[in-house]
């Protein structure tokens, strides 16, 4: 049986790492191939391709879909597939052929099939139509806090260690004895005090009785081999978890309290009473002044005439600190009052915020101007030199390919070398159609580039030689 547990643990680690490499790659290949037009689970320049197998699989051509992806042109004109017919209407150009294999296809509607965002799924209406909380642990999170509540707990151990030591010796001290012996044959003072011989024994048994508890430990449950899915977490730490530590801490915190009481009664038997000093004339005048509250032995001269249960009041006078910062917050009222609303000589919360933010924009705008960025629709020029048109070159290869091609001879894009165009062979209305995009199905490019590549990419559009490629869209511009 033991034998057999082992094998089903290894093969169900296998079968993990092996899903996971085979969505990693699915993930990879989505990222390369598809990810310029499409997104996991919304619309985009292509259709979302979340559940896009569960939906050919519904209309019986589960197979045509690797047709449909390897080239989807020759599947929508062989007529033989509703569902390519259907998907043809959502983008007015065609999906450009795919250089891919029926397993790299698998992958990356495995990986799409199976993604889940980041956030925490919305929870399901109860049959009261209330929403249940979700609470999603955070294990990484709760590692490190048991990390703390641990160190936390071996200091408090470590003091308790030494407070019961120093208890211990104390009590088997020959002195400590002897005065024991002495406090036996005094009056039942220390009963009045709550720290007679039984107490005193009762306590040091307790003690004893901890020091042995402290020498064991906690049993902690450590992930077993393949288990650690989280990050690589080598303990995972439950929300209770933590709880029981804090409780624990908060336990070992009141004992180490109690046996720290029991060291100063202990220690209070066996030490002389210390005379109280006179205070210096120099701390009376500083509690007078800060103070002013009246010597204990003279309170009878501040007694009120009232009395309730044998009860009575003392009419001391406020705390002249107190007195001082009321007076001080008034004084403050007046001042701010007459700067903000008298005299008008401060800013208020409205007109500080909108000198803050026209100051703002003029550094935004003096930023701009000195790394020369401060190029929109309205200001954009041509670029000429080699050094610019290789930039433009370099962001076109990277961003524009997909939809235009590598020579600009357009795809699901428009063909940009032809002399026909859709939205403006100026620089400046190519740079805005880059900047926005266009209601076409061409995504902005304004979060992507600064002004400066926006422009060094329109003028790179402008430099490309004529290809035969995609029939012409728009007007004849240039002849």
């Amino acid at each position: 049986m033991k034998s057999l547990s082992t094998t089903l643990k290894t093969t169900l680690i296998v079968i993990l790492i092996n899903t996971a490499l085979f969505a990693q790659n699915g993930e990879a290949l989505f990222k390369a191939k598809c990810n310029t037009c499409h997104m996991v689970d919304k619309n985009s320049t292509g259709p979302v391709l979340k559940g896009v197998i569960q939906k050919w699989n519904d209309a019986g051509e589960g197979e045509m879909l690797y047709e449909w992806v390897k080239n989807s042109t020759n599947l929508i004109a062989s007529g033989k597939s509703s569902m390519a017919n259907e998907i043809k209407g959502f983008n007015p150009t065609d999906m450009p052929a795919q250089q891919v294999s029926n397993e790299e296809i698998d992958a990356i509607l495995t990986y799409v099939d199976n993604y889940t965002p980041p956030v925490a799924a919305a929870a399901t209406p109860s049959a009261t139509g209330e929403l249940p909380v979700t609470i999603v642990t955070n294990y990484k999170e709760n590692l490190k806090f048991f990390y703390w509540l641990i160190t936390a707990m071996v200091i408090i151990l470590f003091g308790i260690i030494i407070m019961s030591t120093s208890v211990l010796n104390l009590a088997k001290s020959d002195y400590f004895k002897k005065k024991l012996v002495e406090k036996q044959k005094e009056e039942d003072e220390q009963t009045k005090n709550g720290t007679n011989v039984n107490t005193t024994l009762l306590s040091l048994i307790l003690v004893v009785l901890f020091t042995g508890f402290y020498n064991s430990s906690f049993a902690l449950s450590f992930m077993q081999p393949g288990e650690a899915v989280d990050e690589s977490l080598w303990l995972k730490v439950e929300n209770s978890d933590l709880y029981l530590m804090i409780t624990i801490n908060i336990i070992l915190v009141i004992v180490l309290l109690y046996i720290r009481n029991m060291f100063r009664n202990l220690l209070g038997m066996v030490k002389k009473p210390v005379e109280r000093v006179e205070e210096p004339q120099t701390i009376k005048k500083l509690n007078k002044i800060f103070v002013d509250t009246v010597p204990i032995e003279e309170e009878h001269t501040i007694l009120m005439q009232h009395e309730y249960d044998g009860i009575r009041e003392l009419d001391n006078n406020l705390p002249p600190w107190w007195v001082w910062g009321f007076i001080a917050t008034i004084i403050f009222a007046i001042i701010y009052l007459f700067n903000f609303h008298v005299l008008k000589t401060g800013d208020l919360q409205i007109e500080a915020y909108n000198k803050e933010i026209a100051k703002s924009e003029k550094e935004v705008k003096a930023y701009l101007s000195k790394m020369k960025m401060n190029v929109d629709e309205s200001s954009a020029t041509l670029m000429t030199s080699s050094e610019d048109l290789a930039k433009g070159k370099s962001l076109f290869s990277t961003n524009c390919v997909a939809c235009h091609l590598a020579d600009g001879e357009g795809s699901i894009g428009p063909n940009l070398t032809d002399k026909n165009w859709i939205y403006g062979y100026d620089i400046k209305e190519i740079f805005k159609t880059v900047k926005y995009g266009t209601p076409n199905g061409m995504p902005e490019h304004n979060s992507k580039f600064n002004p400066i590549q926006i422009q060094q990419v329109s003028s790179y559009i402008l430099t490309l030689p004529f290809k035969e490629g995609k029939e012409a869209q728009g007007e004849n511009i240039k002849e």
